[in-house]
């Protein structure tokens, strides 16, 4: 017991501490059946992307490129640069980014969650390659990558490739949307293993679609206070 609880709330604790355990076990059970998946479709090109090689020099790198030795998985986070038509939050307020029209500016909610990948991205780096892949231009996503501090992520365009629209981050009208793909290297074979396709799914009243919920430690965390998750929450680029 903690200082001061009462034996009512104790009882409600212990209650709660079993739903959890069945949650941890419902989670296994979901990534096991997610590594159990047989092979997906295997990649209709090796897709070409513009990034900058170790000595920091523009370039182009295909799909195949982006794979280290002797690891399997790539993890690509699809980055709404420029965000969703419509997206009136403000946009960056200082630097080269706040000089682009609102439109063609970064996604706060994607930058919320790269903000905290970018510390991630350090610690997964010796297992899995992990990118995050933009539509803007080159130049664009890397000036502004640097102005918001990231330091680990390592950031590509898409702008000349059809990545974004084959695995739904693009939409028919031209919008991005934050998909998170995987893909598996077997041999010379590059299939898709798993996409965040609960982005598509109908949502739950009040909820956001949470197809990458288990990856936003903000979220997370606002999920064990009293207060939760707000229901109507957009996340910002500052705050006052």
């Amino acid at each position: 017991m903690f200082p001061g609880e009462s034996s009512e709330y104790r009882a409600a604790r212990d209650r709660l501490l079993e739903r959890e355990i069945e949650l941890r076990r419902s989670m296994e059970a979901v990534a096991e059946a997610r590594r159990d998946l047989p092979p997906g479709g295997a990649v209709p090109e090796d897709y070409v992307f513009e990034g900058l090689d170790a000595d920091g020099r523009p370039g182009e790198l295909r799909l195949s490129e982006l794979f280290g030795p002797g690891r399997h998985s790539l993890v690509v986070y699809s980055f709404m640069f420029p965000r969703y038509h419509g997206d009136d939050r403000p946009g960056p307020a200082e630097g080269r980014t706040a000089e682009l029209p609102l439109a063609e500016s970064p996604c706060p909610s994607c930058v919320a969650l790269l903000d905290q990948l970018d510390g991630a991205a350090e610690h997964v780096a010796p297992l899995i390659d992990f990118v995050v892949v933009a539509k803007a231009p080159l130049e664009r996503v890397v000036t502004f990558g640097r102005e918001r501090g990231w330091r680990r992520l390592r950031l590509l365009s898409s702008a000349g490739s059809s990545f974004n629209r084959d695995y739904h981050a693009e939409t028919e009208e031209g919008d991005q949307s934050p998909m998170l793909n995987v893909f598996h290297r077997d041999g010379g074979t590059i299939r898709h293993f798993w996409g965040s396709e609960l982005f598509y799914a109908p949502a739950e009243p009040d909820q956001d679609p949470r197809h990458a919920g288990t990856l936003e430690p903000s979220w997370n965390m606002l999920d064990l206070t009293r207060e939760g998750r707000p229901k109507v929450w957009d996340e910002q680029l500052r705050y006052a």
